[in-house]
Parts: C-alpha cells; sequence; structure tokens
C-alpha cells in the first residue's frame, strides 16, 4: 500500500505513478476513517510535500497510528528544493528503509508567485524520469537515501520547522475578493472543514489549517487571498499541466 497526502496535487502525481509502475495502489490518507489493516502487505510507502523542512501534521498523526510490521518501506516527499532533516525525523516515528526527495512545482504561493511554465514542465519531466528510477528501486526493494538536504538542514527542520507549526498556520490572513461567485469549492476541498460559507462567502472558522493551500489554488475564479502579496500572483495546481 502506498499512502500519501497532497494539496495542490503534486505528492498525489507522484503517488499515482509510483503504484502504477510498482504494480501497487495509491490512498489518500485523508479518506480513511480509521487505520488500515496492513498485516497482509508487502511493502509500504509515504509520500507527501515537505512543509518547512518537516512532514506535514497529518501524515505524522497518520503514521504514529500506523502498526510497524517488518516488510520493506520507503518514503517520497516533494519540494521545491530542499528537504531538511525531514525524512531522517520521519523515519524515527516509521521506519523507512529508502528515502527520495523529488523537486516538483512551486506551489506556497505564500512565499513567492509560482514557477514559469517552462520550468513547470520540465520540473515536471525531470520528476518522472526519477520516479521510473525510484519505482526500479522499489522493486528490487533496494536500500537508498536519495535526500536533498541542503544547508543548516538541522536547524531548519527543528526550529524552523517548530515556528512554522506554531506561527505559521494562521488562517487570519485568509480572505476574499469581489471576485468570489459562492462557488463553495473551497469549503469541499478543505481537508479540515476550516471554511464555511455565510451569506455565499467563504469563512474560515478554525485558528489553524495545515497550509495545503488548495483552497486558494484552485479557487476558479482567483478570489482567494492570504495577505496582499497573493493578489497579483498565480496560482498552480499540477492537474492544469499534466
Amino acid at each position: 500500500m502506498i499512502f500519501y497526502f497532497s494539496g495542490t496535487g503534486n505528492s498525489k502525481w507522484v503517488a499515482k505513478q509510483i503504484a502504477e509502475l510498482t504494480f501497487d495502489k495509491a490512498y489518500n490518507i485523508m479518506e480513511f476513517e480509521e487505520i488500515p489493516n496492513i498485516k497482509d502487505e508487502k511493502q509500504i510507502g509515504f509520500i507527501f510535500p515537505i512543509y518547512a523542512w518537516g512532514a506535514p501534521e497529518p501524515v505524522l498523526n497518520f503514521a504514529k497510528k500506523l502498526e510497524n510490521i517488518n516488510i520493506f518501506t520507503f518514503g517520497i516527499c516533494t519540494c521545491g528544493e530542499e528537504a531538511g532533516l525531514a525524512m531522517k525525523r520521519f523515519s524515527k516515528i516509521y521506519h523507512l528503509d529508502s528515502s527520495y526527495s523529488l523537486i516538483m512545482p512551486n506551489n506556497y504561493i505564500i512565499g513567492t508567485d509560482i514557477d514559469e511554465d517552462r520550468i513547470i514542465n520540465n520540473k515536471i519531466n525531470n520528476a518522472y524520469n526519477k520516479i521510473k528510477t525510484i519505482s526500479t528501486d522499489i522493486l528490487n526493494k533496494n536500500k537508498v537515501y536519495d535526500i536533498e538536504e541542503g544547508k543548516f538542514s538541522k536547524l531548519k527542520s527543528t526550529i524552523f520547522n517548530f515556528g512554522f507549526n506554531k506561527f505559521a498556520r494562521t488562517t487570519r490572513k485568509f480572505y476574499v475578493i469581489d471576485k468570489c461567485n459562492g462557488c463553495g469549492l473551497c469549503v469541499k476541498n478543505c481537508i479540515i472543514s476550516a471554511i464555511q460559507l455565510i451569506d455565499k462567502k467563504p469563512i474560515w472558522n478554525k485558528k489553524l489549517c495545515y497550509q495545503c493551500l488548495r483552497c486558494i489554488n484552485e479557487c476558479p475564479k482567483q478570489a482567494i487571498q492570504y495577505g496582499k502579496a497573493t493578489e497579483n500572483r498565480n496560482r498552480y495546481m499540477i492537474n492544469r499541466y499534466i
């Protein structure tokens, strides 16, 4: 079984490609009502994005509850550039025999604008080529650590990651501009039900979110904003490029 968590589709796409090439199945961890039974599985994989040089909270919570059994395990993290020590830290929660980082298009428009189309297409093509290599490793059960940790990885994956989870996951800066048509897609897509429609406008009713940014990136009218900077930035969902 391959378990994935995805906001704008990068990690979902990777999980589907890996599953197809390794004759496995990919499952969205947010769709499980209870922790699955894995006793009869021959391998377990985790695929997820990097959030501030760490694994997303729902992935960590899921892994903590999943039974550790003596089978081949692997993890793949999608990131803009660096993963820090995210996979080593994750492996302390759920042991990984092999770990990989995979550079994918930028979707964190809170920080910077998305990549140009040319760069996006190049990243996706390069990722698919690497996915084929990773899939061969998985089929052969090779033990590999292929992670772009980057500089100051310990600092980034501890202090910076703590700061992100403590202070940067606020919903206070979300708002909508007049282009919003009240379609409710953001409400449907929110994985923690942090959004509700009031007078046909989305309102964020929880203090914290996971920062998957699917709501802001998939809004068909680009009406959702996070602070003033995002009003002049483009949006990214992988299904527009594949």
